[in-house]
């Protein structure tokens, strides 16, 4: 029995869903998300909340949790949205809007990374502050974005430059002490 999938998912005030034939469409004041439902799982509606159920007991119970936090995430995007931001930190690095859309930064390398930001995500860069804030309702789709920017220089362990996650903590290394 997953203990996740048990528990109910409260729809917020103006947001909507339907759900046929494995497909499930959530509409909110956001925007509207789709997303296809495995056929071991079930979705249904009990007033103002939205209950995930294995179609068959034990069967799916690994896939139960899964798609109730899937569900979830849907749901608080339409309603809420996800944001994340990246700070780039090291000396000379910087990240400028080339155009609407697209980000061109300066990582220490001999040419500028020229990354595309994907339709769904919208990216703010404050240049003075070496950070980029991106906004979406797909936390998936955020997620991944993030993690594609981050990858192109992750923060070494040393000094601590790189692109990290707001409030992430690098645990910093000494380096060569015996050096004579």
């Amino acid at each position: 029995m997953s203990r996740v999938g048990k528990l109910p998912i409260s729809l917020p005030q103006g947001v909507s869903f339907s759900f046929r034939e494995g497909l499930l469409e959530v509409k909110g004041p956001k925007g509207t998300l789709k997303r296809q439902i495995h056929p071991a799982i079930d979705v249904v509606a009990e007033g103002t909340e939205l209950r995930v159920l294995p179609r068959r007991e034990g069967q799916s119970g690994a896939l139960w949790g899964l798609f109730r936090s899937l569900v979830q995430n849907m749901v608080t995007g339409v309603s809420v949205g996800f944001t994340k931001i990246l700070e780039v930190t090291g000396v000379g690095w910087r990240v400028d809007e080339e155009s609407p859309g697209v980000l061109k930064m300066a990582l220490g390398y001999s040419h500028p990374v020229i990354f595309k930001v994907p339709q769904g995500v919208a990216a703010t860069v404050e240049a003075k502050a070496g950070r980029v804030t991106l906004v979406s309702i797909d936390n998936e789709l955020l997620g991944q974005t993030a993690a594609t920017i981050r990858a192109f220089r992750p923060p070494e362990p040393y000094k601590g430059k790189g692109i990290r996650y707001a409030g992430e903590v690098i645990q910093k290394k000494v380096g060569k002490a015996g050096a004579k």
